[in-house]
């Protein structure tokens, strides 16, 4: 199942007040394995930063001038997500914002029933504890000492760690190939399976006769020997 882990930096805490998306970091995601696939972008919020949000994620108005402005990466984020699920901490504060910004850019929103919150998932799972995304990396022994300021991306990418203990924990048989890796859109049908049928050998009889020659070289005691097959004149 495809999903993008999702997190924002903004100007502030209500959009109803005239705050903006100033940063949007996503990672994308099939069976909570990230695929390497990514969508990172600085906005600029055609307003003021606040202090207090400065302090948060260091994103002066200096910074930000100059950068896209949201409705200039609505079409690529969009393209991003897709019909994916969109998986974020808090996530009401995140999509508040971003409907807020579509809206404003004259898109239609996205709607609840695409969005899993983690902190919600986090609370079921530990009632009374502190479900920050900072504690859930020390709980689930995730290394989050990069994260000395709020960034999206960088949260993101420590989210999709967070969420995968949270489902359970990545299962090893669900490794993806080089190739698959960089490939957005790949299919959960894509993960490496066993093959149904051997694949035919690639190596030539002048091959086999040229290791067996070596093989030979190294003496009766030599490990190959134990995997070759006894010469055929053995058990005479």
């Amino acid at each position: 199942m495809r999903e993008i882990v999702l997190d924002t930096e903004t100007t502030g805490l209500d959009p109803a007040q005239g705050h903006r998306v100033v940063e949007i970091g996503a990672v994308e995601i099939l069976n909570a394995i990230p695929t390497g696939q990514i969508f990172h972008v600085y906005l600029d919020p055609e307003r003021d930063m606040p202090e207090e949000a400065f302090r948060v994620h260091g994103l002066s108005g200096e910074f930000l001038a100059g950068k896209p402005v949201f409705a200039a990466a609505l079409d690529d984020l969009l393209k991003f997500l897709g019909e994916a699920t969109i998986v974020a901490h808090n996530a009401e504060f995140d999509m508040r914002f971003l409907n807020a910004e579509f809206a404003r850019a004259g898109a239609p929103p996205i709607g609840p029933e695409r969005v899993v919150d983690t902190l919600a998932l986090a609370r079921r799972k530990f009632p009374g504890a502190s479900n920050s995304l900072d504690a859930l990396c020390a709980r689930f022994g995730i290394d989050a000492s990069r994260r000395v300021r709020h960034g999206a991306l960088l949260d993101a990418e420590i989210l999709a760690d967070v969420y995968a203990e949270l489902r359970g924990g990545r299962q090893a048989a669900l490794v993806f190939g080089a190739a698959q890796a960089g490939r957005a859109g790949a299919g959960a049908d894509e993960l490496l399976r066993a093959r149904p049928e051997p694949a035919a050998p690639r190596l030539t009889p002048q091959e086999l006769a040229a290791h067996d020659d070596f093989v030979a070289s190294l003496g009766d005691k030599a490990l190959w020997r134990r995997y070759l097959a006894p010469p055929a004149d053995a058990a005479e």
